[in-house]
């Protein structure tokens, strides 16, 4: 299915749509914490998990260390070569930088509709592409062939639903595939089924089914159709309560589930219920840097501006400290602030704060583009028509997302007036 099909099912159903990215984008952006903690489920678990140096490389993770997590991982797969899950490590890893970098794990780019109508170009090297589809590949190869060895193998299904989830969660996110994520997703649902059905105590499964009946709760029949789940069943309140299961006893999915069910929350204007669970990971987390944004982004959503406003400075100073964060993405937090503002009526802060995101040097050319047009728009409603047509037209240059070239181009002949 192209994408230009989705989007002609969008228009009947904009919204529910939406959450075949938003939980594909969930899964993913869980899978940047995943701890080992419950000490009472040990063996309902893949003993590579309790593995101290897969442990120490969890902790690399946890702090958005990749580089210092992958070099680890690579040792964790050289003396464990036919365990699948070794390979998942890696491939959730991979993923994880590389979104990292092209800005696309601020979950506000998710809470609204218009991530579906995007016309991004997410550039992904062909070096990088082929090392997460080699590894997801033998992953799932290995899995297999331990599951054709011993069908009541849970190990191998949990691995296999494990490198397939983070599969759909890729090319949700750089190729906009969002049929063939939402049948990967389906995949990755049985495969954890099939955990349970060996061992019911195999909590971490939970997670990837509780996601799927979120998800298919909220998808039209229309689009059921279209993806082949017709017959298929969700349940909202299922989903959620499988994933506070997984957050409250898995070994590896804990904060996994619990961002997932922050994610969720969220774009159900669950504000004050997302933001105890955002709360307590960055509080877990100090210095995992998407953990302390998206707690500001709540507090944004919540309608709480100012405070809002008081912790995206934070953020910032925070990241000013030599080490306190690695390779912080301030431009993320520069434009959520700029955001803040802008609800606020602060427009002259606004318009500088933007133009501080677009100057950080690791700014992906898509949110440059995003936050040139908004601060175009801000000169234009301060009047000062000079600076706002001298931002559309970077903003209006090529690359980026063209549907912020567009809008650019359109305020270089009709000046911004609000709305």
């Amino acid at each position: 299915m192209s994408f230009s099909l989705v989007t002609l099912v969008m228009t009947v159903s904009q919204r529910r749509v939406l959450w075949v990215c938003l939980c594909t984008m969930a899964l993913v952006y869980g899978q940047m914490s995943a701890s080992v903690q419950n000490k009472s489920s040990l063996a309902h678990t893949d003993p590579l998990n309790l593995d101290p140096l897969v442990k120490d490389a969890y902790q690399h993770l946890y702090q958005l260390d990749y580089d210092g997590a992958i070099s680890r991982f690579e040792v964790v797969l050289t003396i464990h070569p036919q365990d699948p899950i070794a390979f998942d490590y890696l491939q959730m890893a991979t993923i994880m930088r590389e979104l990292y970098h092209q800005d696309l794990l601020d979950t506000t780019y998710y809470a609204h509709d218009s991530f579906l109508t995007s016309k991004r170009n997410v550039p992904v090297s062909t070096e990088t592409r082929q090392r997460i589809e080699y590894l997801t590949e033998h992953a799932i190869s290995i899995a297999d062939r331990q599951i054709q060895s011993n069908p009541q193998d849970a190990n191998a299904y949990f691995a296999r639903g494990y490198a397939r989830g983070m599969h759909a969660a890729f090319i949700t996110l750089v190729d906009h595939s969002y049929v063939t994520a939402a049948r990967q997703g389906l995949e990755s649902r049985n495969d954890s089924e099939h955990v349970l059905r060996i061992d019911a105590d195999y909590v971490d499964a939970k997670m990837a089914i509780g996601i799927q009946q979120f998800a298919v709760a909220s998808l039209p029949r229309i689009l059921r159709i279209m993806v082949g789940i017709a017959g298929l069943n969700g349940s909202r309140e299922r989903g959620l309560a499988l994933l506070r299961e997984a957050a409250a006893h898995g070994t590896v999915t804990s904060v996994e589930s619990r961002t997932v069910l922050s994610l969720f929350l969220r774009h159900d204007a669950r504000y004050a219920e997302a933001l105890v669970v955002q709360r307590g990971l960055a509080e877990q987390f100090p210095r995992n840097y998407l953990f302390r944004l998206e707690e500001a982004n709540l507090i944004k959503d919540e309608g709480k501006g100012l405070q809002a406003i008081a912790v995206y400075k934070q953020v910032l100073t925070d990241a000013r400290k030599p080490g306190y964060f690695v390779d912080p993405r301030v431009q993320m937090a520069w434009f959520g602030l700029a955001d803040t503002e802008r609800g606020q009526n602060e427009v002259a802060a606004a318009a500088n704060d933007y133009m501080e995101a677009a100057r950080q040097p690791k700014c992906s050319d898509w949110l440059r583009r995003r936050a040139e047009l908004n601060a175009g728009e801000m000169f234009d409603l301060l009047h000062r028509r000079s600076e706002a047509i001298e931002q559309y037209k970077q903003a209006a240059a090529g690359g980026g997302d063209q549907s912020q070239a567009d809008a650019a181009r359109m305020y270089l002949k009709i000046p911004y007036q609000g709305r």
